[in-house]
């Protein structure tokens, strides 16, 4: 069994249906399967063989996803990378991959040519590079009909890359095993079927867009309308035209979503069946006026790259804000002091162990983070934070990383910058620790203002003091025009001292 068999009974049972939706263009799931057979045929004759690893540089396209299934039919391992990424990113993961093929486009190739005739590769053997824009010319020389390599169950089928929000990314390997526990999961959580339609607006080459939008259409045979990215300006427009029962986002496009007019916000959420968000935390404020203005209750669920999901809040029962829910099944979820690693009691903060068929097989070429990163009994060091309650529902507070100790007192980020979102005036804020020689660090808040707003640094002091313990208070207000996040939204902290001097680039914006 592998992945590619888990999607066989759609391609067989729906071939003449349309399956894919994108920009005017429709395809359906035969015309999908013959356009991937051709091209795993291709990568055959070049001489490729089950575990090279193909990277992927494309916006999300069908041709995305023609070279997915053909990676996977041809036995491949994927590697896809961040479109937002520039040669000195690209070039890491390169590096530490080592592909012999690269699938790209006409106006992203430079880029992956520069890193493959590094004077250090010319050595090695031959990097294929493959451009979607002539995969229609291999409809005149290969054969439509393919037998899979049979992989197994926990041969890799990936290496994701995480986004590196504290450093250097490293690349998660998730087999067959992993990706198909994470898809029969979410059919039965979140009770998708064929008769669903799903808008898929996220990224394709990261996990979130990928495992949970690509892997669910592709095992249900629903209608998938994919967008080439989220744009704010025509969002109502796709909502109306395709009324989808099911959407994926992250906080920042739930958040876009919130000016869009009562009457229309309504119209929208009585064809919609389900809301979901992750990949980031969802403020409290942005799920109650969501549904005041939808009159749905975002689904917030808790997954990583190197897990997929773990934890959602439950398709039927209470979806309680601030908290992720509570474990998938076949997902055991640990929480353990992070200094001792003991267990912790109910209500206490622990790091989250995760253990399950979801569970990575462990970073590429990398023995001494494997080392770190699973305890003696296979569960997974995630280094994310949380609480769990009395009833099971497990609330995130943070990083294991984004700890600040400032005066021998522990610190978690989360509830200072919950408080000051909160405010009239503000958009965004995160809060960092800042090296202090008598305190260790102290507290440092980079906020990002609406237009108009008349906060300054002495009203949001004066706000604190009024509901935060002493210790709780940011020693600096510093103001910015933005914040630095990855292309699904998620704050990248170890960048935040380049904000107050101007050195934030605008590249990962989601709209």
């Amino acid at each position: 069994m592998n992945i590619i068999e888990s999607f066989r009974p759609t391609f067989e049972n729906s071939v003449n249906q349309t399956g894919l939706e994108f920009s005017a263009e429709e395809l359906t799931f035969r015309e999908l399967e013959v356009r991937s057979n051709r091209l795993a045929r291709r990568f055959a004759e070049d001489g490729l063989v089950a575990g090279d690893r193909v990277v992927v540089y494309l916006r999300n396209s069908p041709e995305f996803i023609i070279s997915y299934l053909a990676i996977l039919k041809s036995g491949l391992v994927f590697v896809p990378i961040n479109i937002l990424y520039r040669e000195r990113e690209v070039r890491q993961i390169v590096d530490d991959s080592e592909p012999r093929a690269a699938v790209t486009s006409f106006d992203l190739i430079d880029c992956l040519e520069s890193c493959f005739q590094m004077e250090h590769r010319q050595t090695g053997p031959k990097v294929l590079l493959y451009r979607a824009n002539d995969f229609d010319e291999l409809s005149h020389d290969f054969l439509s009909e393919l037998v899979a390599y049979p992989c197994q169950m926990d041969d890799p089928a990936m290496i994701v890359y995480t986004s590196g929000t504290t450093g250097t990314p490293k690349g998660a390997v998730l087999t067959h095993r992993n990706l198909i526990a994470n898809t029969e999961t979410l059919l039965e959580a979140w009770q998708i079927t064929g008769e669903d339609r799903l808008l898929l607006a996220l990224p394709l080459f990261h996990v979130h867009g990928l495992g949970n939008g690509l892997h669910t259409w592709l095992a249900t045979g629903l209608r998938l309308r994919l967008l080439e990215r989220f744009r704010h300006e025509s969002i109502v427009k796709e909502f109306r035209r395709f009324s989808p029962t099911v959407f994926f986002g992250v906080p920042t496009i739930y958040e876009r979503l919130l000016s869009v007019e009562p009457k229309t916000a309504k119209e929208i959420g009585d064809s919609m069946r389900l809301f979901v968000s992750g990949s980031a935390p969802l403020p409290a404020g942005t799920l109650k006026k969501f549904r005041s203005l939808y009159g749905h209750d975002i689904l917030e669920r808790y997954g990583m790259s190197e897990t997929l999901m773990n934890i959602s809040n439950p398709y039927e029962g209470e979806r309680r804000p601030g908290s992720v829910g509570k474990p998938l099944r076949g997902v055991l979820i640990r929480l353990v002091n992070p200094k001792t690693g003991g267990q912790v009691e109910t209500g206490e903060i622990g790091e989250v162990l995760i253990r399950g068929d979801n569970v990575f097989s462990g970073y590429h070429r990398q023995p001494k983070a494997n080392a770190t990163a699973f305890t003696e009994d296979g569960f997974f060091r995630s280094g994310d934070l949380a609480t769990c309650s009395d009833d099971g529902y497990y609330t995130l507070v943070g990083r294991r990383d984004d700890l600040i100790i400032s005066g021998g007192f522990n610190i978690y980020p989360r509830q200072i910058e919950e408080l000051l979102a909160e405010q009239s005036g503000v958009s965004e804020v995160a809060i960092v620790g800042e090296p202090d020689p008598s305190r260790g660090e102290v507290l440092v808040a980079y906020v990002k203002l609406q237009k108009d707003s008349d906060l300054d640094d002495r009203k949001l002091r004066d706000i604190c003091r009024e509901n935060l313990a002493s210790f709780k208070i940011p020693r600096k207000f510093i103001f910015v025009e933005k914040l630095p996040r990855n292309a699904l939204g998620k704050l990248q902290r170890h960048k935040l001292s380049k904000a107050s001097s101007g050195l934030l680039d605008s590249s990962n914006e989601t709209d």
